[in-house]
């Protein structure tokens, strides 16, 4: 009973890098789709957006201009990003600092963040895997000695 479960770990760690890939690929694809769908709503009615960081999101040190116009930017092109698997830690540690100025300064305590903390943690740690662009632009451009 024992060996024929090592034997199943085993078959399952040596496919690890697959499996791996695979799981990083779907953490990108669902976060992306959050942050893609707020910057779309964003656009979609940018007097309310203004007003939205103006009255109610008033984020510190920055003009609710400036934020609205950052945050925006943020979320219409770091997802896209991620979706490629390109700079991959990069899209995912702005889109993680983005959500620890939500969680911080403007809805506090809100599980989601955590959960999209969490994620984007592990993409700023472990990249693309092999299904993103990184993993092939390095293996392609970068050799090591």
């Amino acid at each position: 009973m024992i060996k024929h479960a090592c034997a199943v770990m085993s078959g399952l760690t040596s496919k690890s890098n697959w499996l791996q890939s695979a799981a990083l690929l779907a953490a990108r694809l669902w976060i992306a789709k959050t942050f893609l769908m707020s910057g779309m709503v964003k656009i979609k009615s940018w007097d309310s957006t203004i007003a939205l960081f103006t009255d109610e999101y008033k984020v510190p040190i920055l003009p609710p201009e400036i934020a609205a116009y950052m945050a925006t930017a943020a979320e219409l092109s770091l997802p896209v990003l991620l979706v490629l698997g390109f700079m991959t830690p990069l899209a995912a540690l702005g889109l993680f600092v983005m959500t620890m100025v939500i969680e911080l300064f403007i809805y506090p305590g809100t599980t989601d963040h955590y959960h999209w903390m969490l994620l984007l943690g592990i993409l700023i740690t472990h990249g693309s895997g092999k299904f993103g662009a990184d993993y092939w632009l390095i293996k392609r451009f970068y050799k090591t000695r």
